[in-house]
């Protein structure tokens, strides 16, 4: 069954494969699926070329849309770089926990066997480091896993 819709599969239904890729893009976070529907899309239009060629068999066009998938997937990248790694003037904006790194403050509950409370801000942080009794100063050395790491100020 799936043989047969494949060999049914003409240049029509490559352009409207390709449409409907780039609608969800649309829809869709990133930009994926905007190179699969221009691989489609080309596909298409190298069928109507090459329709009436004996050697355009399904499988042959399941191996064009593939390549040019790969093909236009790496254009878009080189064209198009990710803009994560631009440098920028707050490199901790949505990193919580790195920004608290340095800050002082002091302990809501006593650290335990390496592990208390601080508040910072209007929160309640899980802290690790020596045994200190309840309002002593710390100072953040480390952070990660929401748990920060101090040390006695």
């Amino acid at each position: 069954m799936v043989v047969q819709w494949f060999a049914g599969f003409g240049a029509w239904n490559w352009m409207i494969l390709g449409t409907v890729l780039l609608a969800l893009e649309i829809l869709t976070p990133g930009v994926y699926l905007l190179w699969l529907g221009i691989a489609a899309i080309l596909t298409g239009l190298l069928s109507f070329a090459l329709w009436e060629a004996g050697f355009w068999v399904w499988q042959v066009q399941i191996l064009v849309f593939l390549a040019l998938s790969m093909v236009s997937v790496l254009a878009g990248r080189r064209a198009f770089p990710t803009t994560g790694t631009a440098d920028t003037d707050q490199p901790l904006l949505n990193q919580r926990e790195l920004q608290l790194v340095g800050r002082t403050a002091t302990l809501e509950e006593p650290i335990v066997e390496g592990r208390g409370r601080v508040r910072l801000g209007d929160t309640l942080w899980r802290v690790s480091g020596p045994d200190l009794p309840a309002g002593a100063r710390v100072r953040v050395v480390t952070a990660g896993s929401g748990e920060l790491g101090v040390e006695q100020a």
